[in-house]
């Protein structure tokens, strides 16, 4: 079991209070042996938490008088002081903490839960508030206890500080204590001072892969044709002269180019020797409104294989996805899909005439304006691309002869909001299921999409750092 704290590593210095995820569950345990002897825990932690340089004002426990604030601040510089820290540097861009607890500090930590315990404990036979003979005490609650309580004081006291030679340099919520909770009790029983481990991922550092790289760099700026102002002022265009339509229901012909039909998609791999075909989840769904102007969205053929099918009938073809598929482990795959069309519409447009340039654009009153509107829209979108494709191409020549050890946290987190976002964007095309999305979003299809994707990460994270 590993002790590990997320935290902010810039609020160390001001925050001293960190939650340990095996931790807590050490002080839900220690809390109900205790019975009868009860008291707020949370109060009791927060009294803890005064051991470290700072204080909440919301505590309860908090020391009003600033002369004692004081004195226990300086007591407390006083102990750090004598804390040792030695540090090693690591593959992946992380940092060792060795942290050694002097007994000072543990003497110091055991009197002050000794404290605690003593306000809290309604020992039979003593009177509340009245001092508590050590051994007594530490009889009614429990030897272990005290000592779990104790070691949870130090590190309260001691990690901030201990951490303090990375400040500036580690990322955040990477802070982590790796040291086994049961050793750090063998080594405080049986030795009387504490040792502990911190991982830290630290802000990688960049290097040239050689001193004159960058000399002869060369970088050619690609841009993608839905880009090009015209191209997208006229599929804009399209699209809002559609929305002016109404959806009226196909009744004597089938599927042709410029209707809408609702599809019930399910899709397998085709293997040769028909003995591992497998369902897939991500090209399956129910009620999808598909649009036969937007066929080039989906893999190429499905639109042509659908030509001609009527309400309620269903159709079956193969299809290949291209090798450029977005979805990684889809490219080049052969697939057999069965569709069903539930339902069936057609567009009835209005004319094409100044009638209804103000249905298009609000305030226009020709089709021209709202053409000349939409192309000026699409050129400033088509500038800020072009500068956008002009920067990406940059930094991606420079990853390249670029070397990055990159922390192992930072790069499973842009992973996962890549991953994320690709999945948002798949959810807006295709209407996914729950199903779909439990399994889309499990940890081993995310952990899939980091190991197919590492080196696109692994450069975009070059690109951005």
């Amino acid at each position: 079991m590993e002790l590990c704290t997320r935290t902010v590593t810039n609020s160390l210095l001001f925050n001293p209070s960190f939650s340990f995820s095996s931790s807590n569950s050490l002080l839900l345990r220690f809390s109900t042996c205790l019975k009868p002897f009860k008291f707020n825990l949370s109060s009791f932690t927060s009294h803890i938490q005064q051991t470290s340089l700072y204080h909440h004002t919301s505590s309860p426990f908090t020391v009003s008088a600033s002369s004692s604030s004081a004195s226990l601040e300086f007591e407390n510089d006083r102990l750090l002081a004598e804390l040792k820290v030695t540090q090693t540097e690591e593959a992946n861009s992380r940092v060792r903490l060795h942290v050694e607890v002097p007994p000072l500090i543990c003497k110091n930590c055991y009197k002050r839960v000794l404290v605690e315990f003593t306000k809290h404990a309604k020992v039979p036979g003593v009177r509340p508030g009245r001092k508590v003979p050590e051994n007594i005490l530490i009889g009614y609650v429990g030897r272990r206890n005290v000592q779990k309580a104790t070691i949870e004081a130090i590190l309260r006291m001691t990690l901030s500080h201990a951490v303090t030679s990375v400040t500036g340099r580690a990322l955040q919520d990477s802070v982590g204590i790796v040291t086994k909770f049961s050793e750090m009790e063998e080594t405080y029983s049986s030795l009387g001072f504490l040792r502990y481990e911190v991982m830290v991922d630290v802000a990688p550092e960049i290097k040239w892969i050689s001193e004159d790289a960058y000399k002869n760099v060369k970088v050619v700026v690609e841009i993608d044709s839905d880009i090009d102002a015209h191209i997208a002022s006229e599929r804009e265009f399209k699209r809002c002269y559609k929305s002016t339509g109404v959806l009226k229901v196909v009744t004597d012909r089938g599927l042709q180019v410029g209707d809408v039909a609702v599809l019930d998609i399910s899709a397998t791999t085709v293997d040769k020797d028909e003995t591992n075909i497998k369902s897939i989840p991500s090209a399956e769904t129910k009620g999808y409104n598909f649009d036969t102007e937007d066929g080039e969205l989906l893999v190429p053929g499905f639109l042509d294989s659908l030509i001609g099918i009527g309400r309620g009938e269903t159709k079956s073809f193969p299809l290949v996805f291209p090798e450029t598929w977005k979805q990684q482990d889809l490219q080049g795959v052969h697939a057999q899909f069965t569709v069903e069309c539930k339902e069936l519409f057609y567009r009835d447009l209005p004319e094409l005439d100044d009638s209804i340039a103000d249905k298009l654009i609000s305030g226009c009153t020709t089709v021209e304006q709202v053409k000349e509107l939409l192309l000026q829209r699409c050129q400033e979108i088509e500038q800020t691309a072009r500068e956008q494709a002009t920067d990406n191409a940059i930094l991606k020549q420079i990853s390249k002869i670029v070397e990055v050890d990159i922390p192992r946290s930072l790069f499973e987190e842009q992973g996962r909001q890549f991953y994320g976002a690709n999945l948002l964007e798949m959810q807006t095309k295709i209407k996914l299921t729950e199903q779909q999305l439990a399994s889309l979003s499990s940890p081993k299809a995310v952990n899939e999409y980091l190991e197919h994707h590492r080196e696109n990460i692994t450069n975009l994270i070059k690109q951005s750092w």
